[in-house]
């Protein structure tokens, strides 16, 4: 029997809509399955692990609120199983972390979330014109580290890495590689304190010295080429198991540090049990721009949780088809298990 125009058009559409239809709750891969995750205590790393959070989700899986834990503490938690994942881990930064808790045979590393990730020394352009810098080494000379005194012992003050962040060993490894040990004290506590009163500095037109990284905001407010420049270094001095790697740069620089990858690190037992959640660790990616950016945003009074938590969305809403990728692709994933 000939199905009439109208009955033929609702036949068809109800097939579509078969296809088309999310999959229910109960069907998803996530289902009753709790996640755990973790991240350093730097709020401006928040954006990309509740990115994370937030494909999990889609994905059925019950995700408790972060915890904010050093990242030596944060790799033996999730390979212990006592957290999940983390989305902040730099690679090759925190390569003892990641080794000391257990390596590949408790963590799953598969994936780049988000590349070149650059760190080093960096002093105010003015200075550094007028005296001529351009290497950490030239610290040695008493003249030069006494302009970045800022508590008049004679050595330059430098605001460096908060101690478990993992870019402190090589700051540390730096001093004594490069003979600065009297020529420079390492300031550490707490980084936001001490780069924010570095900025104050700054703009009072006194000469400053820092360590920082990228993605990061300070790159916003204190542009390099423009009001900082990088400091070279003597030559490559990476401590423990990298300490034979080379710093130097395709085009002949060296600023002492590796430029890293960002990884998500998983707990290896939950990866290997959870397809979806596997296959998406292994293909998010956050460009480096897009972090800077948020975290930007962040720096101008956007800081609160709220405020990321639409920063998210917002990112989630601009890159909806990327998104819904990963959320296919994941569930794909598990499907073929």
């Amino acid at each position: 029997m000939k199905l009439s125009t109208t009955n033929h058009y609702l036949g068809a559409m109800l097939i579509a809509m078969s296809f088309a239809a999310p999959a229910s709750a109960a069907d998803l891969p996530g289902k009753g399955i709790k996640v755990l995750p973790v991240q350093n205590t730097i709020a401006e790393q928040t954006f990309q692990t509740l990115l994370v959070t937030k494909a999990l989700e889609k994905l059925g899986y019950d995700v408790q609120p972060i915890k904010e834990i050093a990242p030596p503490t944060a790799h033996i938690a999730v390979a212990n199983g006592d957290a999940t994942f983390m989305a902040d881990h730099w690679n090759p930064l925190h390569e003892a972390s990641y080794q000391s808790a257990g390596g590949d045979a408790k963590l799953s590393r598969v994936g780049v979330y988000s590349d070149n990730s650059a760190q080093g020394y960096l002093i105010d352009k003015a200075t550094a014109i007028k005296y001529k810098i351009t290497n950490i080494s030239q610290f040695a000379d008493p003249k030069i580290a006494k302009l970045f005194d800022t508590d008049g012992d004679g050595t330059a003050d430098l605001t460096g890495c908060d101690p478990g962040w993992g870019c402190e060993a090589a700051i540390e490894q730096h001093l004594t590689a490069f003979k600065l040990r009297g020529a420079i004290t390492h300031k550490q506590g707490s980084y936001s304190a001490l780069i924010a009163d570095t900025i104050t500095r700054f703009k009072e037109g006194k000469p400053i010295f820092y360590y920082t990284w990228t993605p990061y905001w300070v790159s916003s407010v204190m542009v390099p080429g423009r009001d900082v420049v990088w400091l070279e270094v003597p030559f490559s001095s990476m401590p423990g198991d990298q300490a034979k790697v080379s710093t130097k740069l395709p085009n002949g620089k060296d600023y002492g540090f590796i430029p890293n990858k960002q990884n998500i690190v998983a707990n290896k037992a939950f990866v290997d049990a959870n397809p979806a959640a596997a296959k998406l660790f292994s293909i998010m990616k956050l460009p480096i721009v897009d972090i800077s950016n948020e975290n930007r945003r962040m720096n101008q009074g956007e800081g609160s949780s709220a405020d990321i938590e639409r920063h998210t969305n917002s990112w989630i809403k601009a890159h909806q088809a990327v998104f819904d990728g990963w959320i296919s692709q994941s569930l794909a994933a598990a499907k073929k298990q």
